[in-house]
């Protein structure tokens, strides 16, 4: 989740035990141990939802596989996409713009986008990365709503380059925005990918290498990932998408053999949840201070993390957190480098809530990040962004020249 009113009281409660807490929040934000019945009556907490919560919960009723299939329907004919590249630069590095919880539609929003094509003009960006809540507050109501133009295409219009793009938990909203309680909305934006040229998504999760060259291994190669099943704050009612149903054990073996078998020189692997956080929402495993419960702790998140990224992949891009942090590999992490980066519509609070070891974090501005991966080296340009101006300002480079994870 990504605003404090939309906190759960306690976790694994699905969306309906959630709206139907009534008043048992008591005015010190405490919930009192009475259970929960289904006629109890919530509508009063939940009020500032207004119709967004009607809407969604007309949407939650259809079948996943019938959902998908509307989705795609909706989709229309395919456009010719901006290419992804099949070279790197002059200096023989990939530019790789990196931006993430964009989709607000507001003064920031655009402000950091304008900042952005500034420098992507003169750093030749052959790519973009979008780390998930695409468009807020409660993603797409169809393949073809018209928030993609206002919240993704008008914005990023002038960055033209492939985006790869992941869901965040507010695309994937079900009665609750920013839930992640109905990771089905995802496939609206899988099917919009066929008819936008900048968005790259073609599957729910996928990988992207940039290749070498001459025949070489790739320079870098992106594991976009699917968080939501293993992140809501809410329980999975679908089968298929439960923290250990069909979805995510597909998604896992993917994941496992995808990295076994990339040749490229740098691995990163992108979500929208981030598994190490200084941020208010915390790390995997205790997101929002939770740390019991399959869903809202992210606690099979991080096993995810643990088992099968660290110690594999050089770094972990994430959002979710609006904050710019690169923190230090640690024991923990097996030499994989978490970032967040997740300021590029909305910022945080201005303090740091965790004590990772952290290079450089910033909790209170706007802003963006530059990666540039060569064969000799990965580069990491941190920039904030005065809104007012609609000018980036470069506060941080981090520089490795060797791997960064400790093995492969």
């Amino acid at each position: 989740m990504c605003d404090d009113e939309y906190t759960p009281p306690r976790p694994d409660l699905t969306e309906r035990q959630w709206l139907d807490l009534d008043d048992s929040i008591t005015t010190t934000g405490r919930p009192t141990p009475a259970p929960i019945a289904d006629g109890e009556s919530g509508v009063r907490r939940r009020a500032v939802l207004g119709g967004a919560v009607a809407g969604a919960a007309a949407l939650t009723l259809l079948p996943q596989a019938a959902h998908a299939a509307q989705a795609a329907k909706a989709s229309g004919t395919p456009v010719t996409k901006f290419p992804l590249p099949t070279r790197p630069g002059r200096d023989g590095s990939y530019a790789v713009l990196v931006t993430g919880d964009a989709g607000t539609g507001n003064k920031a929003q655009y402000a950091v986008a304008t900042a952005a094509k500034k420098v992507c003009r003169a750093e030749r960006v052959g790519l973009a990365i979008g780390l998930g809540d695409n468009l807020y507050e409660n993603g797409p109501e169809s393949a073809h709503d018209d928030e993609f133009q206002t919240k993704f295409e008008q914005p990023n219009t002038g960055i033209d380059v492939p985006w790869l793009m992941v869901l965040g938990n507010h695309d994937c909203s079900g009665l609750i925005p920013g839930s992640g309680g109905d990771p089905s909305r995802g496939d609206r934006e899988v099917a919009y990918a066929t008819t936008s040229r900048r968005w790259h998504m073609p599957a729910r999760y996928y990988s992207t290498a940039l290749p070498a060259g001459r025949g070489g291994a790739p320079v870098v190669e992106f594991f976009a990932l699917d968080t939501n099943p293993v992140a809501s704050t809410v329980a999975q009612l679908d089968p298929y998408f439960r923290w250990n149903g069909p979805y995510m054990r597909e998604q896992r073996r993917w994941l496992d053999e995808a990295l076994s078998a990339s040749r490229a020189k740098w691995k990163i692997v992108i979500g929208h949840h981030p598994y190490l956080n200084n941020g208010k929402h915390g790390s995997a495993g205790s997101y929002d201070g939770f740390t019991i419960g399959h869903y809202t702790s992210g606690v099979h998140l991080k096993e995810l993390y643990e088992e099968v990224v660290c110690g594999r992949a050089d770094l972990i891009l994430s959002g979710h957190d609006h904050t710019q942090q690169i923190l230090e590999p640690t024991k923990r992490s097996r030499g994989t480098r978490q970032i967040v980066c997740g300021t590029a519509g909305k910022k945080g609070d201005g303090k740091a809530h965790g004590d990772h070891p952290a290079r450089w974090q910033n909790f209170s501005e706007h802003g963006f990040m530059l990666l540039k991966a060569s064969a000799g080296k990965l580069t990491v340009d941190v920039y904030t962004v005065d809104v007012d101006t609609a000018t980036a300002h470069r506060v941080h480079t981090f520089t490795s020249t060797s791997k960064l994870r400790a093995h492969a």
